[in-house]
């Protein structure tokens, strides 16, 4: 590994990486909290992988990614809310890729594609007081076509937005946050987190977000008094919760993505997705339990050619992939904003603590 020390891309976000857009749509409705955020591959695709640790994963085509299968590089990744319901938003996106024609070939006219669109889901339902509020295929065009519609290398919003609109993280609101690292090599490794974890997302003595510690940063303290001022309002909050009809519902999840624009075979793609687990676990405490389904996908554009030798450099880049989700995750909670009506209320992180 190299001695020099990494730092952000241009806008600090997934699209740092050539080619990689990204698009946000929520669902209408005053009483819906969810949305679908879609991140969209460079014309011809991307190779892809994905690793699924949450012992209560909602996805679909993540078969299609494993090494030994036929699927080669895929076109986008859907991010969505709305549980198992919400995987309906990739056939939004699928319809649009096909619409261009985008996907694997399957017959001699150019227009005969199959658009394999992997998903991962999070668990939202009736977090805005509407259970059947949630994404579908309407939903999937929407964020796909604000994908398209976006300059490469444009910013990302970062919160409350598109996937991350009902998220919440532990008993903090949560959200979407997007972090890139450019390497020594010239390399950029990126992710685009979103969470909705079960587990919390700060340490209970300090209320410094446990990604800090974890992603090569300085962590910010916050004030003692701030931090026991936070910590009252949230035990009111929460027994609150215990005495309404809703409850405490454990089913919650974070999803990512993390692309670079190395030239990967498929099988160093699935080691990357691996290693940015590590990230999740450095920023959330616990998490893999059995109501998660937290799941990182990887995207590989190729533009930046691996050396011969790769073993260091592709260390160099497994190591970024968890720093860089890490304050992903860092990025989310803080830029989320608080939400409160009948499907509870959910705190932001600035508003408790102020912003950083």
């Amino acid at each position: 590994m190299t001695d020099e020390l990494p730092a952000p891309g241009p806008q600090d976000a997934l699209t740092d990486v050539a080619g990689i857009r990204v698009g946000h749509a929520r669902v209408p409705g005053e009483r819906a909290l969810s949305g679908t955020t879609v991140v969209l591959a460079p014309q011809g695709g991307a190779v892809a992988a994905v690793d699924v640790r949450g012992g209560g994963p909602g996805t679909r085509e993540t078969d299609a990614l494993d090494p030994r299968n036929l699927v080669q590089r895929v076109d986008a990744i859907v991010l969505t809310g709305g549980s198992a319901y919400g995987l309906d938003a990739a056939s939004g996106v699928m319809a649009w890729l096909e619409e261009r024609g985008r996907g694997v070939r399957v017959g001699a006219d150019p227009a005969q594609v199959v658009p394999v669109v992997p998903a991962a889901c999070l668990f939202d339902l009736g977090r805005g007081g509407d259970w059947r509020a949630r994404p579908d295929a309407s939903t999937g065009r929407a964020a796909v076509e604000a994908a398209a519609a976006s300059e490469t290398g444009s910013p990302v919003p970062e919160g409350s937005v598109g996937a991350g609109t009902g998220a919440v993280a532990g008993q903090l609101k949560g959200g979407v946050g997007t972090a890139s690292l450019r390497l020594a090599s010239g390399t950029t490794v990126a992710a685009l987190a979103v969470v909705n974890a079960a587990g919390s997302v700060l340490d209970p003595r300090t209320g410094v977000l446990y990604g800090e510690y974890g992603a090569g940063e300085p962590p910010v303290h916050p004030d003692p008094a701030v931090h026991a001022e936070a910590g009252r309002r949230l035990v009111e909050i929460q027994e609150a919760r215990r005495g309404s009809a809703r409850g405490d519902l454990p089913f919650n999840t974070t999803i990512a993505v993390v692309a670079t624009d190395a030239a990967l075979t498929r099988a160093q793609a699935q080691k990357l997705a691996g290693t940015a687990h590590d990230g999740l676990a450095r920023a959330v405490r616990p998490v893999h339990l059995l109501t998660d389904g937290d799941t990182v996908f990887t995207l590989a554009t190729g533009q930046v050619p691996m050396p011969p030798e790769p073993v260091t450099a592709l260390n160099d880049i497994l190591a970024a992939a968890a720093d860089v989700l890490a304050r992903a995750i860092v990025k989310a909670v803080r830029a989320a904003r608080g939400a409160e009506g009948p499907g509870g209320a959910f705190p932001s992180y600035s508003e408790l603590y102020g912003p950083s």
